[in-house]
């Protein structure tokens, strides 16, 4: 399966059991979820999905098993987030084994590698691999900017392919389209700029309120692709109170909180994270709660304008 990078694709959450263990069964009601609303990949292990606290076996297991729910209808992307460049170049293949047919890859994790070590560390792992991969750039939390220039030196390899563009600097999706064109996919990675973003020419959206609101995500992305700004924009305007709790530390918490308040998750996280207490959580819960008081009817958003887009 060829991936398109483009559309909706979900940053999904790991799903836990009240005794730490994978939840399958709720992991498997949220992404037929996301199936049903339309989406166009399914990425796991991110920041959403607390890969840093899973055991490598853990990661096999997830993999494998949404591979099994998924059955072959969208795209399974795995995060690579490592310290070495050997241990990312492992990460990849033990994807590949177990059924992801992508990668979406970060810098090195703790050093802070100079330009050339970043560019090396990327070209190594896509020599290594022959899945596509999407470049995570994230300086704001990751500290490393895969700058214009770094692109140019890795697009060298054909299996680099996309951008999960988390700059917050808008503008960097026309530089992008600029200097490289199509050779570049670009999906938004910031939910409080995914609109702006679509409407500057970003193929896709990798959301994190989509675990617990999918059709509403995916309803914003298919109307704006298909001209229908200002429904797209009322639902964007809705929707941005609730996209805001992805852009805060506890961004984890906060979206589980959501997905429970749908009935797409529960909210057990791993330690070192605990659930949300006193004021936050009451913050968060109002948030939630108002979006589900005031939540819109949504159009036909599958065939806009005769043209399915998802």
């Amino acid at each position: 399966m060829s991936i398109q990078w483009k559309g909706v694709m979900p940053a999904v959450t790991t799903k836990f059991t009240a005794d730490d263990k994978l939840d399958f069964d709720m992991f498997e009601v949220n992404v037929k979820a996301q199936l049903e609303a339309g989406v166009s990949g399914i990425i796991l292990g991110g920041t959403l999905g607390e890969a840093s606290t899973l055991l490598e076996e853990e990661k096999r297991e997830l993999v494998r098993g949404t591979v099994g729910i998924v059955g072959g209808q969208v795209p399974i992307i795995m995060n690579i987030a490592e310290q070495t460049t050997r241990g990312a170049i492992a990460a990849a293949n033990q994807a590949e084994k177990d059924g992801a047919k992508g990668l979406m890859m970060l810098p090195p994790m703790r050093y802070a590698a100079s330009e050339y070590e970043t560019v090396v560390y990327f070209s190594e792992v896509a020599k290594n691999t022959s899945l596509p991969i999407m470049v995570y750039n994230n300086p704001v939390d990751y500290k490393t900017e895969v700058t214009l220039d770094m692109f140019e030196e890795i697009l060298k390899f054909d299996n680099i392919q996309a951008v999960k563009e988390s700059t917050r600097d808008i503008s960097n999706v026309t530089r992008i389209i600029n200097r490289f064109g199509d050779r570049l996919k670009i999906l938004s990675g910031v939910d409080t700029l995914a609109l702006e973003s679509i409407l500057m020419g970003s193929d896709g959206w990798v959301s994190g309120l989509v675990d617990a609101f999918p059709k509403e995500t995916v309803a914003i992305f298919n109307l704006a692709k298909a001209g229908r700004i200002d429904e797209a924009l009322a639902i964007y305007r809705w929707f941005l109170p609730l996209l805001e709790l992805d852009i805060n530390a506890f961004l984890v918490q906060n979206i589980k909180l959501a997905e429970v308040a749908t009935g797409l998750g529960t909210e057990y996280v791993r330690a070192p994270r605990l659930p949300l207490q006193g004021a936050e959580r009451e913050k968060v819960l109002a948030i939630i709660a108002e979006g589900l008081r005031t939540r819109p009817t949504l159009p036909d958003y599958k065939n806009c304008n005769g043209q399915v887009l998802v």
